[in-house]
This record gives structure tokens, C-alpha cells and sequence, in this order.
């Protein structure tokens, strides 16, 4: 246990200074009874009889103001509490396929609307964090419970350049341990990975999922499926959603024509690997299907929280207890 104010913790010097006075006026009390004999023998005897009880109302006064002075320092102690949580982000692929118009308007559009809708339907305990990814990976977001803030930066996406699935998938997860030493990184030059970390436990972050909304088309390194490695060692599940239909479409970008279509035997392997599900959403209703299928998980977390108001509260009960017992004995309180 822990305290916000610690300083007011001195206040319960005062509790042995209370204590002090009560037993000093119990030996007064039987030094007039010693002294003036029979003319207090009647009230004395009644005590006599009451034993115990007639300590315990003072007793009881002294351990509530304990707890009331506890509760002036703020206390703070780890409860474990069930809860709905998780940390759900959301990968965007940003790159130039995804202006292809085989979805209305774009691709990019149609899952720029189907990720406000699951913004607006998931509750205050779950984490949402963006990521966007073209030829490289990058958090545009870091995971929060704030609706504006996540909607805001959705609205700022557009597409870029190429494609990059695995940077992608390890800029989602290194938002999500929010330490980039327990995930490989790669040199801008040449993307070959560093040597490989020291693996944690399977499941250390599974209440955590990345929602992949890409074409599928990979043209950059690093492998898609070492990224989906990591994440499958990390417990993390990916869902991919396919934007985009088998069939594709020819864009024309800066004088080039290109055509993309949908790579759905990534996608597929990519969340089979890592325990997810793969959607093909060829329009904005299947899209908010993916979402309504995907809920976070109910979790025992331990979490550090202020307990003022419980130590107020039995502090509170313990006095009332207290002074029902004197006035039910005594006819006063202590």
C-alpha cells in the first residue's frame, strides 16, 4: 500500500495521545471510587458488571479515527478487478492501391468508414491506436480511450506510396508493447533484421488485436510472415480484412498504369498464423460485419487505484458501531 499524501500520516501520532487520555481517566475514575467508598459504590458496581463492554465503544472510537486519518493520507493499493479490456489498433494500409475505385468511392474511404463505426460502438476500457503503413510503418496514434482524438486521425489518412505489410504489422506491435527492444528492428537501408530478441512468453499480450485493412499486395521488405511470426509470439491475433476485389483494377498514377487486385492468400495465411480470422469485404456493410465480430477480451487485470473513499466509508461504519454500543450501554456516546 501506498499514499498520495503521505505527510498526513504524522496525524496519527495523535491516536496514542488519545489512547493516553482515555486510560488516565479510568484510573481517575478508580482512585474517586477508591477514595469516596460507598458514595459511589452503586454506579461502580454497574461498570463491574459490564466488563469488557465497557472498553470496547472507546476501542471502537479509536480504530475508526485510525482508519479516518489513513483515508486523509489517500491511500492507494492493487485490486484485481474483471473488466472489458484490450488494445485493439488499427492498421491502415496507406499506399497508392488503395486509391483504387473497385470499392465506392476508393478503397481507402470505404475503410475509413467502417472503422468510425467501430470506433463509436467499442466501450471506455478499450485502447484504440492507428497505425499507417505504405513502404514503411509508422503509429499516427498511440492507443487511447478518446473517440475525437482516434476519429481525428483517420480522417488525416490518405494514400501514399508502396506497400509494406510487415513493416505494418511491427509498427502495430511496437505500439502496443510500447518498447521498440522487444520487437526486431530493421536498418532503413537495407531492411535486414537485427539479431533476434529474447522471446517472452506466448500470450503476454492477448487481450491485444491489430485489425489489418490492406489490399494484401506486398512489394517491400520485411517478409509479412516473419512479422506475423512476431506477433504470433507476442499472443497477439491479426485479423486481416481484404479491401478490394480478386478481380482488382488498373490505376494510373503519375503517368503509370498499374494494376492491383486483392492478395488474398496472404492475408490468409498472415491471420491463420497468428490465431485471427480473415474477412473479404467487398463493400462498407461486410466491413462493419468484421468489426461486430471482433470483441476484446474480458480480463482479471491487477491495477493500482486510489481507496480513499473505502477507508472513509469503514471508518464511518466503525464509529456509528461504536456509538450505538455506548449509547445502548451508557445512554451517551464515547
Amino acid at each position: 500500500m501506498s499514499f498520495i499524501w503521505p505527510m498526513m500520516l504524522f496525524s496519527l501520532l495523535l491516536i496514542p495521545l488519545f489512547a493516553l487520555l482515555y486510560f488516565r481517566q479510568q484510573q481517575r475514575r478508580r482512585q474517586f471510587a477508591a477514595s469516596f467508598g460507598t458514595l459511589g459504590l452503586v454506579q461502580e458496581a454497574g461498570r463491574s458488571q459490564l466488563g469488557w463492554r465497557r472498553h470496547l465503544p472507546p476501542g471502537l472510537f479509536l480504530f475508526g479515527l485510525v482508519l479516518l486519518l489513513l483515508a486523509l493520507a489517500r491511500p492507494e493499493m492493487v485490486v484485481t478487478l474483471p473488466r472489458i479490456e484490450g488494445t485493439v489498433i488499427l492498421a491502415f494500409d496507406v499506399s497508392g492501391s488503395m486509391a483504387a475505385e473497385d470499392l465506392e468511392p476508393t478503397r481507402m474511404e470505404a475503410a475509413k468508414v467502417a472503422a468510425r463505426e467501430f470506433v463509436q460502438h467499442q466501450p471506455r476500457t478499450v485502447q484504440i491506436g492507428i497505425v499507417a503503413f505504405s513502404d514503411g510503418g509508422f503509429s499516427v496514434q498511440a492507443p487511447t480511450n478518446d473517440p475525437d482524438a482516434i476519429l481525428t486521425t483517420i480522417e488525416r489518412l490518405k494514400p501514399e506510396r508502396g506497400t509494406s505489410l510487415g513493416q505494418g504489422i511491427f509498427a502495430s506491435l511496437n505500439t502496443i508493447t510500447a518498447d521498440a527492444e522487444t520487437l526486431p528492428d530493421f536498418d532503413e537501408d537495407n531492411l535486414t533484421p537485427v539479431p533476434t530478441p529474447t522471446p517472452v512468453p506466448e500470450g503476454t499480450y492477448t487481450p491485444a488485436i491489430i485489425i489489418l485493412l490492406t489490399d494484401g499486395e506486398n512489394n517491400q521488405d520485411p517478409d509479412p510472415i516473419d512479422a506475423a511470426q512476431t506477433a504470433a509470439d507476442l499472443g497477439v491475433r491479426i485479423y486481416t480484412v481484404g479491401i478490394g476485389s480478386a478481380a482488382g483494377t488498373t490505376l494510373h498514377v503519375n503517368g503509370i498504369t498499374v494494376h492491383t487486385q486483392l492478395n488474398e492468400p496472404m492475408l490468409q495465411h498472415i491471420a491463420r498464423l497468428t490465431g485471427g480470422a480473415y474477412y473479404k469485404a467487398e463493400n462498407e456493410e461486410e466491413l462493419r460485419e468484421v468489426y461486430e465480430n471482433i470483441d476484446p477480451q474480458l480480463v482479471i487485470k491487477p491495477e493500482k487505484m486510489e481507496v480513499t473513499s473505502i477507508f472513509a466509508g469503514v471508518s464511518i461504519l466503525v464509529l456509528l458501531i461504536g456509538g450505538s454500543f455506548s449509547l445502548l450501554w451508557f445512554s451517551r456516546v464515547p
